[in-house]
């Protein structure tokens, strides 16, 4: 309060009675508010946004090296996928072309073992008819030779003689088997 008596004192105006507006601020007080905001801005304009845009624009920069780094590993899996898959499928086609082979083969090996069996299997029945051939003969023989004693045994005590010459015993068996063998032809029949 004393400032104000002594300023009235004085003659000289109190201040707010001079018609000055509370919202409109005095003149050197706009100016002396505009001088330190033209050096901020002056100082901010040179100073900060200088290295606040070259901040800006490294970060741009490794975002968009980001992004390219990752389109590059992403193509370059895009390719590694194409390459697995084509080798997939070449690994696919060999393993059916080795399926295929390998059936094959086996078929063939089959098919060797059954002509084989057969061949073996055609010679043990030539063999076994030229045995059952052999035997056949053999027991003819056999058969031969006893029917033709027992015949002239047979003939020997119906005749009441002996047929002891040996002419007489070859001549009566042939004729005796070759009447056999007439009729054992037409009973067949």
């Amino acid at each position: 309060m004393n400032v104000t008596y002594l300023l009235a004192e004085h003659g000289e105006e109190l201040p707010l009675e001079g018609g000055n507006s509370l919202l409109t601020p005095a003149n050197y007080d706009i100016v002396w508010s505009i001088i330190p905001l033209a050096v901020v801005v002056f100082l901010f304009a040179k100073f900060v946004i200088p290295k606040f845009q070259e901040v800006l624009d490294e970060r741009e920069d490794r975002i968009k090296g980001g992004m390219d780094r990752a389109e590059a590993a992403q193509a370059e899996a895009k390719a590694a996928l194409e390459k697995y898959n084509a080798q997939l499928a070449d690994a696919r086609a060999e393993a059916a072309s080795i399926r295929e082979d390998a059936r094959k083969r086996g078929e063939q090996i089959e098919a060797e073992h059954k002509a084989k069996a057969e061949e073996e299997a055609a010679r043990i029945i030539e063999a076994g008819n030229k045995q059952l051939s052999a035997n056949r003969e053999q027991v003819v023989a056999d058969l031969r030779s006893d029917l033709g004693q027992n015949s002239i045994n047979l003939a020997e005590r119906l005749l009441g003689t002996e047929l002891s010459d040996a002419t007489k015993q070859s001549g009566t068996v042939d004729s005796f088997l070759s009447e056999l063998d007439n009729v054992a032809p037409a009973a067949r029949k």
